[in-house]
């Protein structure tokens, strides 16, 4: 199952490493770094973006793919020694640091993520190096090393990381609230210590705020500029985004643009909601079902352009005439769709999905309808009469007898809609859906005018790619039918967590230190960092746990199992803190004995599920003549 949604995934993300490559702009919910990476990988490694990446399971055909899998591979292998060497810095036990290693090596899903094309890898390696930085940064804050050269280094490395991390998924942000509330914990620490002048402590803010604030942001907007710049060529992602951002894209209608400033009527023309991520009104032949309202043509968004999103503007009463008539605000009018000549209509059915407005059809035969398709104009905040300008004017569209607006409610309509955007008619006429700007506009009878000097620049560009993100984030809600991880998540991750009841030790001198270890006993708590934080690590790395998990339950959206691995990574290294409490005190023949048994229990268990990661042959497990029927645990468990 994970194997073949990995599968699935490397089609999607192995098809934007080819848009990349070709400068061809999309549309994705993530920001950009983790795709870039993958797209550069392939560039370096002879791919040259030609392969479709259209479905799991087609051949490759001698396309030069491997390296972007080696790239995800390699950096997915990292994590493994990043997380020992974490763990040994906080325990300086190389059992613990072992056992936490071990159980990301021997890991199934890990192996499985680490295998295809796919951001996770990317995300784990980044997220992994920015906790690896902030122990190293907190070692050498209490050995008193501030300041030096492997400190500030240390420092960058870790800002460096958390940029990384949130460049390639949104979720990075977890790692980043970890690292800040360790860092003021830190900076509590030094302010507490009266054996320092206060003006320390200031120094300590100073530096911290440079390297883990401002130097990521810049970092951030970098890898943003970088994309922006890379992808400059029109894609199907264009129309998520508005018509202005779209003017930027060489190949789109809007590029280098030559149309009529003014709308007049007789144009031809493309309305496209205002909304950020909104849609271009759109019809086509197909009609809404029985238990829909009127069973009349369906009225949608879509983000795609196609020839049903052109719209003939005529005046509300009459056919427009050879003479130049410029639409103006307050105007009633009539739209009709160019492909299948009839006309935007609204009347006292109820809306397909929401239930409280009022459905939208097409109606009427060879663009004549009835007083329903008439509407009002209204340009956002113009005088009496003032002109319709493509792309920059603002207006909503009011139905003249119903008094309902025109809005993109942004609910997905079932799959007789395929899936398209709902368009209905608000009673309230204050909704900030309602507006609309005229995108395309054709009209031989008025001079054309280059529109350059509408396009955004980089920070506009910036915020806009963000608003479209995250309205696409929210939007990612289960479908009818759709399997939640509600039910899935005792298989996800079976995580192993205790209490620690080992007294914080007190710091010892080093000639105590050497007394000890003379005598042969364990030096656990005496080399130990516990005091580098408030709380001790296995707590540090609980919280990290606890950041990483408990945030998915309150999501609305689409779950699946790569959503869990960060909080994996956590489980992983607070198992080896524990296991090293747990088994500190015991004697060593004890302790090596119970390391290889729960090494061995990792490994038995890794050699039975492998065929997961590697490729199983036959029926599924819940079958009974499966090969991996006798492996199906719990009746949850589904592969």
């Amino acid at each position: 199952m994970l194997a073949f949604a990995s599968s699935w995934d490397e089609t999607h993300f192995g098809k934007m490493g080819s848009w990349y490559i070709n400068r061809t702009f999309f549309f994705d919910v993530h920001p950009p770094l983790g795709k870039m990476l993958i797209a550069f990988s392939g560039y370096l490694t002879g791919y040259n973006g030609t392969y479709p990446f259209e479905k799991p399971g087609d051949k490759y055909n001698g396309t030069r793919y491997e390296g972007m899998r080696y790239f995800c591979t390699t950096l997915g292998a990292l994590i493994m020694p990043m997380a020992f060497d974490t763990v040994y810095d906080l325990t300086r036990s190389t059992e613990a640091a072992m056992v936490a290693a071990s159980y990301l090596i021997f890991d199934v899903g890990m192996l499985t993520l680490n295998r295809y094309i796919l951001l996770d890898p990317i995300l784990l390696f980044f997220m992994t190096a920015a906790v690896w930085g902030m122990v190293k940064v907190s070692k050498l804050t209490k050995q008193s090393h501030s300041y030096t050269y492997q400190w500030w280094l240390w420092l960058i490395f870790t800002g460096t990381m958390l940029s990384a991390t949130i460049s390639v998924k949104f979720v990075g942000l977890f790692v980043v609230f970890l690292v800040g509330f360790h860092t003021v914990n830190e900076l509590w620490l030094i302010l507490g210590d009266l054996q320092k002048p206060i003006s320390d402590c200031f120094k300590q803010l100073l530096s911290r705020a440079l390297t883990l604030i401002i130097w990521p942001i810049i970092l951030y907007m970098l890898f943003f500029y970088i994309h922006l710049v890379t992808l400059n060529r029109s894609g199907n992602g264009d129309g998520f985004y508005s018509s202005a951002f779209q003017s930027r894209l060489i190949g789109n209608s809007l590029y280098n643009a030559s149309m009529p400033r003014k709308v007049a009527y007789g144009a031809v023309i493309t309305i496209k909601n205002h909304k950020t991520g909104g849609g271009y009104l759109h019809s086509h032949h197909h009609l809404y079902p029985k238990g829909f309202g009127a069973t009349q043509q369906q009225i949608t968004t879509y983000t795609h352009k196609d020839d049903n999103n052109k719209w003939l503007i005529k005046p509300f009463n009459k056919e427009p005439g050879k003479e130049v008539r410029f639409v103006r605000n307050g105007d009633l009018i009539r739209l009709e769709h160019l492909v299948t000549k009839r006309n935007l209509h609204s009347h006292p059915e109820l809306a397909p999905m929401t239930r409280k407005h009022l459905q939208v059809t097409g109606y009427g035969e060879d663009g004549k309808g009835d007083a329903n398709d008439v509407w009002r104009l209204l340009v956002m905040g113009a005088k009496a009469n003032e002109t319709v300008m493509t792309v920059t004017t603002r207006f909503t569209l009011i139905h003249h007898l119903q008094n309902c607006v025109l809005v993109a409610t942004g609910k997905q309509l079932p799959k007789w809609a395929f899936e398209q955007q709902e368009v209905s008619c608000n009673p309230n006429l204050r909704d900030k859906n309602g507006y609309w700007n005229v995108e395309d506009n054709k009209y031989k009878k008025l001079p054309n005018v280059n529109f350059s000097v509408y396009a955004p620049g980089f920070l506009a560009r910036f915020l806009e790619s963000h608003a479209v993100m995250l309205q696409g984030n929210a939007g990612l809600k289960p479908k009818e039918g759709e399997i939640t991880t509600a039910g899935r998540r005792h298989l996800q991750l079976q995580l192993q967590l205790a209490e620690s009841k080992t007294p914080e030790a007190d710091k010892i001198k080093e000639p105590e230190l050497m007394k000890t270890l003379a005598q042969g006993a364990n030096p656990r708590q005496e080399v130990d960092f516990f005091n580098a934080f408030t709380l001790k690590p296995a707590l540090w790395l609980f919280l990290g746990w606890l950041i990483h998990y408990l945030p998915f339950w309150a999501m609305g959206r689409v779950l699946y199992f790569h959503h869990y691995f960060p909080a994996l990574i956590f489980n992983s290294m607070l198992s080896g803190v524990m296991f090293h409490h747990l088994t500190g005190r015991l004697p060593r023949w004890l302790q090596h004995t119970l390391l290889g048994t729960l090494l061995s229990i990792l490994v038995y268990s890794f050699t039975l599920f492998s065929p997961l990661a590697y490729g199983m042959n036959g029926p599924l497990a819940n079958e009974p003549n499966s090969i991996m029927h006798g492996l199906r645990w719990l009746s949850s468990w589904e592969f």
